[in-house]
């Protein structure tokens, strides 16, 4: 039997039964494996027979296959195309930028600090030097 089939080919195949936990496919007259829930489609499905109907003609990739158990591992998923994920939206620093943003929450940049302990050196030079 493993003869006609092997991991990783992509056939098509025939819904024969839905259960809660996934769909079985026949691949041909003998042979038929289960589509595991997870497997049907890319994202999160909560009910099958969203998806799914006896009767339906699907495309489906072998994953593994157990001969001793003479089962047979299918995904619909893997023979889509993965969506694209839409990429997550950042916030835009408000004009004048981060470091008034810092300076309204109490905070002072290093280089800020520096330029006030300068001047703040500079004038006691100048007080001991009168």
């Amino acid at each position: 039997m493993a003869e006609k089939f092997e991991t990783g080919q992509i056939l098509d195949g025939k819904v024969t039964g839905i259960q809660p936990y996934g769909a079985f496919v026949a691949l041909d007259n003998e042979v038929q494996g289960l589509v595991h829930i997870s497997e049907v489609t890319h994202g999160y499905v909560k009910d099958i027979n969203d998806h799914l109907s006896v009767g339906d003609e699907v495309k489906v990739k072998i994953l593994q296959i157990d001969e001793e158990k003479n089962k047979y591992s299918l995904s619909i998923r893997a023979t889509e195309e993965a969506p694209k994920k839409a990429e997550p939206k950042r916030k835009q620093p408000a004009a004048g930028g981060a470091q008034q943003d810092s300076q309204q929450a109490g905070f002072n940049t290093l280089k800020d600090k520096l330029e006030e302990w300068i001047e703040q050196s500079e004038e006691r030079e100048n007080t001991y030097k009168n």
